[in-house]
């Protein structure tokens, strides 16, 4: 029996936001002055995104007097609390959950009340009773509904709730489970300026993703994954709990850390994958240099990260919800046939690949 991953839906708050838009944001909020505001605006151009979305709407202001959530003192003094962002997540999340779940079930056969099990994904925001409650109760789901969370695991979170969505329905061939990740990077930002915060503030966005998982045979066919640490890069890509936001450690050196894992993996990968066979590649766009370093790992052509450059540009890295963004353009793309392998990336540094066929 196989486990299909039917139909994606997506979702983001608001309107899309220039980047130089929120390169002038940064420079206020930092405090630069002519010479480091050159220097982040070239960083910004060079990233590879030209827009992306957030739940604030202070990051397309020009003002500091506009502000809406950070003071409006020229030192963002007094910083917003933890607890003060856990409340804008608590109010946002359900919301746009809610709107990529429809998304979802729109352009998929099976209906809401036929969902057996929820996994929420997220790793930018925590409260109980949590997300998928109020989202169990903005569906209209029955309350016997099995549910289950996966936080804090960051970008390859994803692969992780499809993963277990696959274990259930491999246990119960008649299951029917909405994956839902959210998240809302954008909270979280830091204005310390210090490297990893600069190019955390540089990449991430906001998000939301919903794929509907069953043994209907449609969609993108879940064949095989594998997990894999590297822990030389434990150090590089980390995630805490701070008291203003949560504290991101983003290193420069992960893309190369990549390359070398990927390097020492790649007759393990074509053991379990028969990786020299497959066209197709689906990979998490952490950043320019992060798909530029898979592909030259595997030795391919810029061409199979068209999809993941796509996602990238128009709505940056919105941790674990990025990849369904990718997966979906890819089901959608009527040139894409046969097997798809996908990877993300986190902290750890963990590497997760799961193998897929279009159906």
């Amino acid at each position: 029996m196989s486990t299909f991953i039917n139909s994606i839906g997506l979702a983001n708050p608001g309107n899309p936001i220039l980047q130089e838009d929120i390169a002038g944001f940064m420079k206020i909020a930092h405090g630069l002055d002519e010479r480091e505001g050159r220097k982040l605006s070239f960083l910004y151009r060079k990233s590879g995104i030209n827009t992306r979305f957030s739940v604030l709407t202070d990051f397309e202001k020009a003002n500091h007097e506009d502000f809406e959530f950070f003071p409006k003192s020229k030192n963002l003094e007094p910083f917003p609390s933890t607890k003060s962002r856990m409340g804008v997540f608590t109010q946002e999340a359900p919301r746009l959950c809610e709107e990529a779940v429809l998304n979802c079930i729109s352009g998929s056969h099976i209906s809401k009340d036929q969902i057996t099990h929820l996994i929420l994904v997220s790793c930018t925001g925590m409260v109980a009773p949590g997300v998928e409650l109020e989202l169990m109760k903005r569906l209209g789901l029955e309350d016997t509904v099995e549910r289950y969370c996966v936080h804090f695991m960051g970008c390859y979170a994803a692969f992780t709730g499809l993963k277990l969505a696959d274990k259930i329905i491999r246990s119960d061939s008649q299951a029917k489970v909405l994956v839902v990740t959210v998240e809302l990077c954008t909270l979280h930002f830091q204005k310390d300026y210090l490297e990893d915060n600069i190019l955390a503030n540089s990449l991430f966005g906001d998000g939301a993703a919903a794929a509907l998982v069953s043994s209907s045979p449609s969609g993108l066919a879940i064949k095989s994954y594998l997990s894999r640490v590297l822990r030389e890069g434990e150090q590089d890509m980390a995630w805490g709990i701070g008291d203003f936001g949560f504290e991101m450690k983003l290193t420069k050196y992960i893309p190369s850390l990549l390359d070398g894992g990927i390097q020492q993996l790649k007759a393990m990968f074509e053991d379990k994958f028969n990786l020299s066979k497959i066209k197709n590649f689906a990979i998490h766009p952490g950043g320019m240099q992060i798909l530029a370093k898979v592909q030259e790992a595997f030795g391919l052509g810029k061409e199979v990260n068209f999809h993941a450059m796509e996602v990238l540009k128009q709505f940056g890295n919105m941790s674990s919800a990025t990849i369904l963004f990718v997966l979906s353009r890819m089901m959608k793309d009527v040139e894409i046939e046969g097997d798809i392998l996908s990877m993300g990336f986190g902290p750890g540094l963990t590497l997760e690949t799961l193998l897929l066929e279009k159906a």
